[in-house]
């Protein structure tokens, strides 16, 4: 019997994530199987059981009559959700352990220059002047992590590990060895008032979106050998309000910042956010995974789905992740 045709639906990317080079990579890992870029293969809708996306036009999906699963080619769902034609079934995201890693590596590499002092030590050499700082241990900040996933409580235990007093907040409990677990709204202001470093790690939700704003900094802890808190967001673009990064860094609510996702992507050449002091651009790569390993994800979350087995990383369509 025929298996069904896996369909990609993806807009735009560099070179190495251009849907040509997604089908030529799906070719291999499904080669029992057709697969078609759309909207340029022709092929008879009701042969597609499968598609893997990335931010594909509204409406493509529900002209897809036979459907079985989606299957979206990063950890964010956002934009697939947003289309109010989505069809009723399940949908999985991306959850390797290749993006785990990368996301950790970014999350502790930025930490760790803040609170190692790498800004100021660069100007120093910058400026030429052999000015040694005062340096405190890792143990002196609480790093607060905002989304305790499978991304969020890697890089957790990471933290922790190197010796940070490390808390987590979520929408929902969580319980992570040696890590102080807030949830819901009426246990955020209690995270916040222990955190110095922050790491937004959240989903893009209708609850989250501009979470991260002036009122939210000013809950920040200001008594750390950092002074004023650090932001880092990794997560979505749409979590946080950049006007008010902007005016927090200018007036000292926050002493530093970097952000790895903007609410206009790619970032606008003449946003002010390139060129202010405090502030660490970087261009969405905290997690740019390898392509090939999604590849291979996907192709055995669908064996696994034709074997009768359960899928793995299914989003709830309630919360949005």
């Amino acid at each position: 019997m025929e298996k069904g045709t896996l369909a990609l639906a993806i807009t735009g990317g560099s070179d190495n994530w251009s849907p040509a080079r997604w089908k030529a990579r799906f070719g291999e890992v499904c080669a029992d199987r057709r697969v078609v870029l759309l909207p340029d293969d022709a092929c008879a809708p009701d042969d597609v059981a499968y598609a893997a996306v990335w931010k594909p036009r509204h409406g493509v999906l529900a002209a897809l009559p036979a459907l079985r699963v989606i299957f979206n080619l990063g950890a964010g769902v956002d934009a697939l959700v947003a289309d109010p034609t989505l069809p009723d079934l399940p949908v999985v995201r991306v959850a390797d352990a290749d993006l785990t890693g990368r996301m950790t590596e970014y999350v502790v590499l930025h930490v760790l220059a803040h609170h190692r002092r790498l800004f100021a030590l660069r100007a120093d050499q910058q400026r030429h002047l052999w000015q040694p700082r005062e340096q405190w241990a890792a143990g002196a900040l609480g790093v607060g992590i905002m989304g305790l996933g499978v991304l969020g409580a890697d890089a957790a235990q990471v933290l922790r590990r190197l010796g940070f007093q490390v808390a987590g907040w979520s929408a929902h409990p969580k319980s992570i060895e040696g890590v102080a677990c807030f949830a819901g709204r009426e246990q955020l202001s209690a995270f916040l008032r222990r955190t110095n470093i922050l790491v937004c790690l959240l989903p893009l939700t209708p609850q989250t979106r501009h979470i991260l704003d002036r009122a939210l900094f000013a809950q920040l802890d200001r008594t750390s050998p950092l002074g004023a808190p650090v932001l880092i967001n990794a997560g979505r673009g749409g979590l946080q309000v950049e006007r008010d990064i902007l005016a927090c860094l200018d007036d000292g609510t926050l002493g530093g910042a970097t952000l790895d996702v903007f609410e206009t992507e790619p970032l606008p050449p003449d946003s002010p956010l390139w060129s202010h002091p405090g502030l660490v651009v970087t261009p969405h790569n905290a997690a740019d995974t390898d392509p090939d390993a999604i590849a291979a994800y996907v192709a055995a979350q669908i064996a696994r789905f034709e074997a009768g087995e359960p899928l793995q990383n299914v989003v709830d369509p309630a919360r949005g992740y």
